[in-house]
């Protein structure tokens, strides 16, 4: 049977997806808090540029993901009217929904076994940092493939700020139709407004 340019460009996709969740997951952990660290100082660069806002939405960090829970606590706590939400899958091929979430509260486990919160108030967040495997300058970005990030943003569409390492990054992540490019990127190197 022939390949057609979609069955190429999956095929890639999932090739850059693979290799840079692999080197991912082999960097020594400590090297890991380091580069976590340094995105943590970044985004304070960031946010201090850009207009305020209240409500922030993050991810529970999956499969060696930059941690960002720290620096999310120490936002919140700089203003008691400041809100946190993790999302929440509510149906297969859905947009997210986004929870608030309080630093110690109990958390339910989805069938990966991430934490999210099973009740309590949806948000809509004005900010979102969005977890990065592959991507690329453009701000186009690779998750684990089930689209529900792209889904979200394109009908939410708050500030997106993809955080990751840079040994995810790539020429060119083969951005498909629907997919939603990021405002900013942010890696241990610094923060960088995508280019157009």
């Amino acid at each position: 049977m022939a390949t057609t340019r979609g069955d190429e460009a999956s095929v890639r996709r999932a090739a850059l997806r693979a290799q840079a969740l692999a080197a991912r997951e082999a960097t020594p952990a400590a090297i890991r808090a380091d580069w976590e660290a340094a995105i943590a100082r970044h985004l304070d660069e960031l946010f201090a540029r850009l207009p305020a806002f209240g409500t922030l939405a993050f991810c529970w960090p999956y499969r060696a993901e930059a941690d960002v829970r720290p620096w999310v606590t120490r936002w919140l706590a700089a203003d008691a009217e400041r809100v946190a939400a993790l999302p929440v899958v509510v149906e297969r091929a859905a947009p997210l929904v986004f929870r608030r979430w309080l630093p110690g509260m109990e958390l339910g486990r989805d069938r990966y076994g991430i934490p999210y919160p099973e009740r309590g108030a949806v948000v809509t967040p004005e900010v979102a940092l969005v977890p990065l495997n592959a991507f690329d300058a453009r701000g186009y970005r690779l998750g684990y493939g089930g689209g529900y990030f792209d889904r979200t943003l394109a009908t939410m569409r708050p500030l997106t700020v993809g955080v990751g390492f840079e040994s995810g990054r790539v020429a060119d992540v083969l951005p498909q139709p629907h997919d939603c490019a990021l405002d900013w990127l942010v890696t241990e190197a610094g923060a960088s407004l995508r280019k157009k």
